[in-house]
């Protein structure tokens, strides 16, 4: 059936077209009187089909962008403080962006009404980042830029889940292949496959590895880029997200769904890693040009959000408590047939940061679960314990003269820090000195500000109360060799840097300086992965060969050690077994990766003789069927 015509033919001459917004279904018309009170009509529809239906004014009847301009500031109170108005005309939509968002959109959404009635567009509302977000800003330019290519494309997207599948013929059977990520931490890459569908599931790399084991295995036969119908993201670190503007540039042209602020923090750790390559002699996998087509291709979900993403899959993100729109995803997979979690990397107690994880689903039979710190010895100290160990370790520097290093994973680890820093020196836990934040923290903390609605509940309402902490006086910013010069030959400070694991970035120049002296330390807040610089020094090595300007340098280590093992972003042992304890429902199978392999061995044991179900411990290239 053309659900399309159907709705078409019981709209009888009040719709101009219809089209597909992936999942999602658009009507257009330029009855002026069916727009502004035709919303009853449409639900009825709704009701009827359960697919989300919009009702947007035909281009025919739209007035003009600087007369509803005018019109919008009219009617919005200047308390708002609106800093864009953008039109995006292919899809009769003014994106609205303001600090005070709650007021644009008024009580009960009255404002909005009030916008929509009196110009015909349909308006949708941003909140301003608190720090100016240069590639929050780019982003929303590419698609913009790109609009009536986006159109088509979420049209075709829509046309391709709506017509190929008819569920009353179905012989479902579904398989998962480990391209990467199994028994190792890195380069997480899963393919789903059913008879009709063929979806990746994260597409990263190993950041810490210099081997064959960097990248997943993509030359085998059930890997075929023409087939893949889409793509799906959990979050936006580079061991989940790290090859995906690959991809575009080995020609894959489909979907990529994540939530807004990964698809933000996606881009730019892409465009780091180009930065990085180019700083290590090297030629980068991709271009700037392959980072834009999978912009314009991504499709971005909020949580608890329900959409179809191939004829036979539907997806759900769930928060994972892991990082700012890091997301758990479940798959509803053939009608029902069977139900996937995909947990991701997770945190399943509460941060400064961010709500633990969700633990209660529709259906479950199958989950994928991490193990990064999943043996019977990484049982996490308590987060209050761990705080205490961290400020006594950097007071216990800043007292003797020394500089604090704190080797940061950009996203989520880092804000983090920054949380407990800040607030201990407001408390008095901490002397007041210069705490400098280098390589891509600041514009993933201005993302933080752009999407408090995925942050904590109490981190949100401090945002909300314009006491935000990413703006705190406390920190500056380092954006220039001169100024890390500076920062380098000043006194007593605290540094956090990118890369977290010291395999590049301002991090490992930081290193270079401080070594040598034992006065400075370095402390070590998030996991380093076997082979990295970070896991050596960790392991006591005292010296190292860095590569400067061209020439190799050894580099003696003689500053103090310290590793904070309770601030990971991953759920630890026990966390794991609570999650698993509480869930509902009950999974039939638990399928373990994202781990060493004595981790995921360890743990795929106690989760059996705790739970009495079925475990299983793939390796890279195994295929197992879930149905």
């Amino acid at each position: 059936m053309d659900i399309l015509k159907s709705i078409k033919e019981r709209l009888h001459g009040k719709i101009t077209d219809a089209n597909f917004e992936g999942a999602n279904i658009v009507l257009y018309t330029d009855n002026e009187n069916f727009f502004i009170e035709g919303e009853g009509k449409i639900k009825e529809i709704v009701d009827d089909i359960k697919k989300r239906v919009e009702l947007r004014a035909d281009q025919k009847i739209l007035p003009s962008q600087e007369e509803v301009e005018k019109k919008i500031r009219e009617i919005v109170p200047k308390e708002a403080e609106i800093t864009e108005i953008l039109f995006d005309f292919y899809r009769s939509i003014v994106l609205i962006e303001a600090k005070k968002p709650g007021m644009v959109i008024g009580k009960q959404g009255s404002i909005l009404d009030e916008i929509k009635k009196t110009t015909l567009w349909t308006p949708q509302i941003q909140r301003s980042p608190a720090i100016k977000s240069k590639i929050t800003e780019s982003v929303r330019e590419v698609l913009f830029a790109h609009n009536n290519y986006r159109r088509k494309f979420l049209n075709s997207i829509g046309k391709k889940i709506y017509e190929e599948w008819n569920p009353e013929k179905a012989d479902i059977w579904v398989r998962l292949t480990f391209l990467g990520g199994a028994r190792q931490v890195g380069r997480s890459c899963l393919l789903l496959q059913t008879p009709n569908s063929k979806v990746l599931l994260d597409c990263g790399i190993d950041v810490a590895s210099t081997g064959s084991d960097k990248f997943p295995f993509f030359n085998v036969p059930e890997f075929d880029i023409s087939q893949l119908d889409a793509v799906i993201i959990s979050h936006a670190h580079l061991d989940h997200v790290g090859l995906l503007p690959y991809l575009y540039k080995m020609g894959y042209k489909g979907p990529v769904y994540m939530t807004a602020p990964s698809r933000d923090i996606s881009a730019l750790l892409a465009l780091d890693f180009i930065g990085v390559a180019y700083k290590q002699a090297s030629a980068p996998l991709f271009s700037s040009t392959d980072i834009k087509e999978m912009i314009k291709h991504s499709i971005c979900l909020n949580y608890n959000e329900v959409t179809d993403v191939t004829p036979d899959v539907r997806v759900t993100f769930y928060n994972s408590g892991h990082v700012l729109g890091g997301a758990m995803i479940h798959l509803n997979i053939g009608n029902g047939a069977h139900n996937l979690l995909y947990a991701a990397d997770y945190k399943y107690s509460k941060t400064r940061l961010l709500d633990p994880a969700i633990a209660t689903f529709p259906r479950v039979e199958t989950v994928i679960t991490e193990s990064t710190y999943g043996s019977k010895n990484d049982i996490l100290p308590p987060r209050a314990k761990s705080e205490e160990e961290f400020i006594e370790a950097i007071n216990k520097t800043i007292n003797r003269g020394g500089k604090v290093l704190i080797p940061e994973l950009g996203l989520g680890r880092a804000q983090e820090s920054m949380l407990v820093i800040e607030d201990a020196i407001k408390s008095g836990k901490m002397k007041k000195v210069p705490v400098y934040i280098d390589g891509m923290i600041w514009d993933i903390n201005a993302i933080h500000t752009a999407y408090p609605d995925f942050l904590s509940s109490k981190l949100k309402s401090e945002v909300f109360q314009d006491k935000n902490p990413f703006t705190s006086e406390t920190f500056s910013r380092v954006g220039s060799p001169s100024e890390r010069k500076e920062v380098v030959e000043g006194g007593p400070c605290i540094v956090l840097a990118t890369s977290g694991m010291l395999v590049g970035g301002a991090s490992v120049e930081y290193l270079r300086e401080f070594a040598g002296n034992k006065n400075n330390s370095v402390i070590f807040v998030c996991y380093q992965g076997v082979g990295s610089l970070g896991r050596q020094i960790q392991e006591g090595i005292t010296e190292t060969k860095m590569i400067v300007d061209g020439k190799e340098e050894r580099v003696e280590i003689n500053l103090e050690r310290y590793t904070i093992a309770g601030f990971t972003a991953h759920a630890g042992r026990n966390e794991i077994i609570s999650f698993f304890n509480n869930m509902r429902p009950k999974p039939k199978r638990v399928i373990i990766n994202h781990g060493e392999i004595s981790k995921s061995l360890d743990l795929a044991s106690a989760l059996y003789k705790l739970n009495r179900i079925e475990t299983n411990v793939p390796r890279s290239l195994e295929t197992l069927r879930l149905k």
